[in-house]
């Protein structure tokens, strides 16, 4: 009895210095703010700091994730210790080995039945580098109350300012405007990214985008849109759909989403070269079924695991069904645009400084 006491104590003392050091050293994760931070919040980081006692400190810079990694590393002074960023930036990453090249099978935890990582999430979702987390939408959104007649309800409509006049609110950069902008002139959604390979296609692409670009204000912070559409500075803004949904449903906004011509993608982890010992446990916790599953009780972006799909049912807060705000419900798919982050990876950079000298003329 004596021996088997003095184990116990043993065990207790190891797991309260375990707990101890998670507790003293935090965790800085880099996300995106606003809406989808939070959602994070609740689904990952509160019940991981009740688990373990270690801190969580959030860090609004995704925005400029990437540039943001490459500085840390190439200064040799990494605070970051795991970064929210999209799968384009995520191989960049990697190639430049800014990021931890990850075994997903070991590291990250199978689904409840047992199905391994890498059969568990989406299909084509992880690669070297990179853990998505969900699945969100590149839309345009409007307010229903500067259109009282005739709802806009395509992308050919934000083109269209003899229709449905008033100003335009987009995104400072070329992706989802480049795409738009074909299938506003004609391009089947399939067929984007064949015609934007070209030189002909980017032209056609910035030719069309010149028609309305006296009637655009440019966004830079994913938190913009929903307040320029509140404000009814712009009748249309290009936003993240899990942006629009919190304002139209949470705080109550007269917005209406465009799915047509959705430009869907990932978004997800990397962790910072020299990172992984630190983050891996908090990793595995973040991306399991059930956390990703409860993330969509908070944002309507749908969970990158399939195991999680089944977990998902209602907001968590108004109670109301979540399949029809998610991207990838039937009929808000049915025109949606995959991004191709191959294509982004390969050509953002020229294409930004491109779309940066557009904007000057």
């Amino acid at each position: 009895m004596k021996k088997l006491a003095l184990q116990v104590a043993i065990l207790t003392g190891l797991t309260g210095v375990a707990s101890a050091s998670f507790a003293e050293e935090s965790l800085n994760v880099v996300s995106w703010g606003g809406a989808y931070t939070a959602s994070q919040t609740k689904a990952y980081h509160e019940p991981w700091m009740a688990k373990t006692g270690q801190k969580v400190i959030n860090i609004d810079k995704s925005q400029n994730g990437l540039s943001g990694l490459r500085a840390q590393v190439e200064a040799g002074n990494v605070s970051w210790d795991l970064v929210d960023i999209l799968p384009s930036d995520a191989i960049v990453a990697c190639d430049e080995g800014l990021a931890e090249p990850l075994d997903h099978d070991v590291l990250l935890a199978a689904s409840p039945d047992g199905m391994p990582a890498t059969k568990d999430f989406l299909a084509g979702s992880l690669s070297e580098c990179f853990v998505p987390s969900i699945v969100y939408s590149n839309i345009v959104a409007f307010n229903t109350e500067m259109f009282k007649g005739k709802q806009p309800n395509s992308i050919n409509d934000v083109f269209d300012l003899k229709k449905f006049p008033g100003k335009r609110s987009l995104q400072k950069k070329p992706i989802n405007n480049l795409e738009w902008a074909l299938i506003a002139d004609g391009v089947l959604a399939g067929e984007v990214y064949d015609v934007l390979s070209t030189e002909e296609g980017v032209q056609r692409a910035f030719k069309k985008l010149d028609t309305i670009k006296d009637s655009v204000i440019w966004w830079e912070e994913g938190a913009q849109p929903p307040q320029l559409l509140a404000d009814k500075e712009v009748a249309f803004a290009s936003a993240y759909n899990g942006r629009i949904f919190n304002a139209a449903v949470n705080e109550k906004q007269p917005f209406d989403i465009i799915w047509d011509g959705q430009v869907f993608e990932l978004d997800g982890w990397v962790v910072p070269k020299g990172k992984l010992d630190k983050v891996k446990d908090y990793l595995r916790f973040a991306t399991d079924s059930q956390r990703l599953a409860d993330q969509a009780k908070y944002i309507s972006y749908g969970p990158a695991r399939n195991s999680s799909a089944a977990m998902v049912t209602t907001h968590a807060d108004t109670g109301i069904d979540m399949k029809p705000h998610m991207p990838t419900f039937g009929p808000n798919f049915s025109t949606a645009i995959p991004k191709d982050d191959e294509f982004w990876a390969d050509n953002g950079d020229e294409l930004a400084q491109r779309f940066n000298a557009w904007l000057v003329q």
